[in-house]
């Protein structure tokens, strides 16, 4: 086995990395618990006390209590508001046109962003920790899209943070381009319990404010990151490889915006040998924004 001691700073990083987007909170201790001696000692000790208690003495029969008229009458207290995180259920139908209204409600990006912030009607974020918006700024007319939250973006509170981000960073370095002069964000604003896939209920309640969120940025472009991502905007079964290096257009609220598809970073940790195919991918994205939005 081993040990901590045994690994080098970026091994344990890395280690830790893995971990935590393995959905890890805790870790081990450092020597083995045996928890099943732990509950039979609690249950024998339980049961000891309860036997060293004197048994009660039989209640007498007591005198026929008349009730109370006026204790009758005092109305039940009400039960305290609920709140966030044990907001009750509702239909997924009335959810998703309860994210229709506040979607359309925003008149700009930061109404958006309180929209948001302030709904409590998507499952996904009574397990979140973070809201994810977008981060960066929309005057450059170009906006890169992810599929949900990672660990590391629920910590963090921005999307494309951890080792994934700062591939991103790369790579968008690589074609001359910042992170503060792009708009960054990703489909489902609140990470999956265990990164799990979104249902198809939370995808369409999360929908209007993806869309909403472009049609206020306005963008020229889209890179779109991840077979998740791609095919949720193309409407494909495809996977990423299927679908990645073309260049497509897309109708957000009535407005049609040409979008290209690529892998995911986090894909190319995973399976370092396609960052050719994403390289290819990042020309294509570079020669179409010199031409039409820098240029």
């Amino acid at each position: 086995m081993i040990s901590a001691s045994d690994l080098t700073p970026a091994e344990l990083a890395a280690l830790l990395h893995f971990h935590a987007d393995a959905g890890v909170d805790w870790l081990l201790e450092e020597q083995p618990v045996d928890r099943f001696a732990e509950f039979e000692a609690m249950r024998a000790a339980r049961q000891g006390a309860r036997a060293a208690q004197p048994r009660p003495e039989a209640p007498q029969p007591a005198a026929k209590a008349q009730p109370d008229r006026r204790q009758a009458a005092k109305p039940a207290a009400a039960p305290p508001p609920a709140s966030p995180r044990n907001a009750p259920a509702i239909p997924d139908e009335q959810a998703v046109e309860q994210a229709r209204f506040a979607a359309e409600s925003a008149r700009s990006l930061s109404e958006l962003r309180t929209a948001i912030e302030a709904f409590n009607s998507c499952n996904l974020k009574n397990s979140a920790r973070s809201t994810i918006f977008a981060s960066g700024t929309p005057e450059g007319r170009i906006m890169v899209i992810g599929p949900m939250p990672s660990a590391d973006d629920d910590r963090e509170g921005t999307p494309f943070a951890g080792r994934a981000g700062q591939l991103l960073d790369k790579m968008l370095a690589a074609i001359r381009l910042q992170r503060d002069e792009i708009l960054l964000t990703n489909v489902i604003p609140w990470r999956p319990p265990g990164n799990r896939a979104p249902s198809a209920p939370e995808i369409e309640i999360c929908r209007p404010f993806i869309e909403r969120q472009i049609a206020l940025a306005e963008p020229k472009a889209l890179l779109l990151l991840g077979n998740f991502t791609a095919r949720h905007f193309f409407g494909s079964a495809e996977t990423i490889h299927g679908l990645r290096g073309q260049w497509r257009d897309i109708s957000i609220l009535g407005r049609t915006i040409p979008a290209i598809a690529s892998l995911h970073p986090q894909e190319l940790l995973t399976a370092p040998i396609n960052k050719r195919l994403a390289w290819n991918d990042l020309l294509a994205f570079k020669s179409r924004i010199d031409a039409e939005i820098l240029g």
